[in-house]
């Protein structure tokens, strides 16, 4: 079991619009979001809030992607930072989730399952699932799991155990309800925090918020700022309570 010492955390869900033409725009909104944040916040961003898809320039949204980590490290001094990017490694595309930590980048995690009704798999390489895993960090333990990835309960149980869940998305606003049923559900079977990200885009389905390990959500759709300070001591509780084999 992890060791939840802090039992108060701030947990963020950043909900905000972003476009491919705007990179410095998306950029600035990014950080004016983050710094609203308290210390020690957990923090997730919308999935490529820095570029959106950009699939017909993705060179110029992998280059500005690399030069933005470095304003990220910075406002990452006392908070934990999560978010998606567009990186270019050994001539491949991949689109990376990312902790930021102590100013310091330390965890990546490729997408590995790519939304082919948005044409993701014509563009980008998918990661391999077997790296999605747990990542402890200053006694919790966190999942990541990135947006269509969410629909997979294999993938769940790669991350069983983990304190707080982090879903990056882009989800489109057609299927909504889905979003908010899978993320609540997540948090229950799971016993744990889920901070769910998505844009405000207009064909987006927002639905962020924070969801706890009893299930209680926490979602605005019309705020760009979601923040629950939440009580780490409710996973235990819920493990106790209902014992499914995570205590």
């Amino acid at each position: 079991m992890s060791n939840l010492t802090k039992s108060k955390k701030p947990l963020v869900s950043l909900q905000f619009s972003f476009f491919e033409e705007s990179y410095d725009q998306n950029l600035q909104k990014l950080i004016s979001l983050i710094q609203k944040a308290p210390d020690d916040a957990v923090i997730v961003a919308p999935e490529l809030c820095l570029t959106n898809f950009s699939y017909q320039d993705f060179e110029k949204a992998a280059s500005f992607s690399k030069e933005a980590k470095k304003s990220i490290l910075q406002l990452s001094k006392d908070k934990l930072i999560c978010l998606t990017m567009i990186e270019k490694i050994a001539g491949k595309f991949y689109n990376n989730a990312k902790i930021f930590y102590n100013q310091q980048e330390i965890y990546t995690q490729a997408k590995a399952k790519l939304f082919s009704f948005g044409d993701e798999d014509k563009y980008f390489t998918a990661g391999d699932e077997k790296n999605i895993k747990i990542i402890e960090i200053d006694g919790i333990r966190y999942g990541i799991l990135i947006c269509f990835e969410i629909r997979f309960i294999h993938l769940w149980e790669q991350i069983q155990g983990a304190d707080i869940i982090l879903i990056p998305a882009l989800w489109g606003v057609l299927r909504k309800e889905q979003l908010e049923a899978i993320t609540k559900a997540m948090a229950i079977l799971n016993q744990a925090f889920v901070i769910i990200s998505d844009s405000s885009n207009t064909d987006m389905a927002k639905g962020s918020g924070i969801i706890t390990p009893f299930g209680k959500c926490h979602r605005d759709d019309n705020s760009e700022f979601i923040m629950h300070l939440a009580d780490l001591k409710e996973i235990k509780k819920m493990r106790r309570y209902m014992d499914i084999g995570l205590t």
